[in-house]
């Protein structure tokens, strides 16, 4: 879909479809949906006063012009309550509007920016907000089907503004928008791939595509690579995997110590049976999202190149299956990871934190400023926070954490900070190694947090996206399947740094 910005007046458009929008409680609409409505000889307000269009949160009400307008039909989006309204608000309102248009067959759209009149909001990040969400309400996966997906689509997408000087904003807004709508895609396109498509392999071509296209430095390391760096817990549990491990590393401005450095880390197991700890077979095919956090760090970079953001930035992906075979890692194994630390196995289906924690020390050698990791790790940070409402934070800085719960709030991927207290080491205790593997059930979350600390000396966020990278349900600009959380709190930290 093309997206592009004109000067003018919306209901002058020729488009064949607009969209503008009304808050709940409005009596007589005002601002572009004011000129439309007089254009339509007052039809918006007719329904209002009728009760038909109310305004309400994910409503839309189709308006047929007939040679009033150059369209043949307006799309009155509902905002909801004005007193409640943020940029979540605004990606809300742009994919029911997009999607409706969808519905109708429509081929050019116009809109204008949702939010940024009466509204208030800032006008480029209101902008940006809008593109997010028609691009991302419209996202499809391309299916492996005899047919190709039938979904109607859209060519073209405009935002009509009034005022020329507001033009030069809503132009970098919806740049920005854009550039993160890619980086989304791909975490989710990677996500909902199968499993025997989005290999390590296939992880690290997609790698190699970003470092080409936006001239990143990128390593693709291999078994004997890892080995040469004593990566034993990487390595174990890579030991049953067919297909075989890439420990991938991209990095945005590599050369620049001017810089300050970030270094994101994300878990890529591309399929994970458990290992010999194996899980049951009822929705073990939902795991092939377990890469969910490699996937989020390779659409972040992805936007990293696009938006050409002012850090260096690393972006680090252990990438392996866990699978069950002859020489496959055991419980009871006692695993050294690369910084010397010696890890008792519990469970081998506690195997994202083992590529993490190499990930973690490796991280090191970059002298970072602050290091992120994102991780589907434990299903008890989906008992404690609920499913797709919040990914579980922990931190070893203040400063960093205050800066992703901002960043979550803006983007409405939301953190929320959870205990890394000292006291849960007592539960990872090894009469055998250093640590182990596993703390067992009772406050799980906090323990895999805990353990993956043991492997860090620096600003550090672990962020446990278990019950927020895949959805099962259709709401808004989120789709079922991968979500691609992660794409944008990264990008809002980075770019507020």
């Amino acid at each position: 879909m093309k997206i592009s910005v004109a000067q003018g007046s919306i209901q002058d458009s020729k488009d064949d479809t607009i969209i503008v929008n009304l808050f709940e409680g409005v009596t007589v609409p005002a601002g572009a949906t004011g000129a439309v409505d007089q254009a339509l000889g007052g039809a918006i307000s007719e329904l209002i006063a009728n009760g038909d269009l109310t305004g309400k949160s994910g409503t839309v009400s189709v308006f047929y012009p007939r040679e009033k307008l150059a369209a043949k039909r307006v799309l009155v989006v509902g905002l909801g309550k004005s007193e409640a309204f943020n940029l979540e608000n605004v990606r809300k309102a742009a994919a029911t509007g997009i999607k409706q248009a969808r519905e109708l067959n429509a081929v050019n759209v116009a809109t204008i920016v949702h939010g940024a009149g009466i509204a208030g909001l800032p006008v480029d990040e209101a902008a940006q907000a809008t593109i997010e969400g028609s691009v991302l309400g419209l996202y499809q996966y391309q299916a492996e089907k005899i047919k190709p997906n039938s979904k109607h689509k859209i060519e073209s997408l405009t935002i009509v503004e009034f005022d020329p000087a507001k033009l030069s904003l809503i132009e970098s807004g919806v740049r920005v928008g854009e550039s993160i709508a890619d980086g989304v895609t791909l975490a989710r396109d990677l996500v909902n791939m199968p499993p025997n498509v989005a290999t390590p392999t296939k992880m690290a071509k997609v790698a190699e595509k970003i470092a080409n296209e936006h001239q990143m430095k990128i390593t693709v390391g291999d078994r004997s690579w890892a080995a040469e760096r004593n990566m034993g817990a990487f390595l174990a549990v890579a030991k049953g995997a067919g297909e075989p491990p890439k420990f991938i590393v991209l990095e945005h401005n590599a050369n620049r110590d001017d810089l300050d450095t970030i270094v994101l880390v994300g878990k890529g197991i591309t399929f994970d049976t458990g290992g010999i700890s194996i899980k049951p077979s009822q929705n073990m095919g939902l795991m092939k999202s377990d890469m969910g956090g490699a996937a989020a760090v390779l659409g972040a970079m992805k936007v990293v190149g696009l938006l050409n953001i002012p850090l260096r930035v690393i972006g680090i992906t252990p990438c392996t299956e866990n699978m069950p075979d002859a020489n496959a890692y055991r419980p009871a194994d006692v695993i050294r990871a690369s910084n010397g630390k010696t890890i008792e196995i519990i469970s081998t289906d506690a195997e994202g934190r083992m590529v993490l924690a190499d990930g973690l020390v490796y991280a090191a050698s970059y002298s970072p400023r602050a290091v992120i990791d994102l991780a589907t790790l434990t299903g008890a940070c989906v008992v404690a926070l609920g499913k797709g409402m919040a990914a579980g934070l922990f931190n070893t800085d203040d400063a960093l954490r205050d800066k992703l719960v901002a960043a979550g709030k803006t983007t409405h991927e939301r953190v929320w900070p959870l205990p890394l207290w000292d006291d849960y080491l007592k539960a990872i205790e090894s009469d055998v190694a250093d640590v182990k593997n596993s703390g067992g059930r009772m406050g799980g979350v906090a323990t895999s947090a805990i353990f993956l600390k043991q492997f860090t000396d620096y600003a550090w966020a672990h962020i446990d996206i278990a019950g927020v990278a895949f959805s099962d349900k259709k709401q808004g600009y989120i789709h079922r399947g991968g979500t691609g959380f992660g794409v944008r709190l990264l990008i809002e930290f980075l770019r507020n740094w």
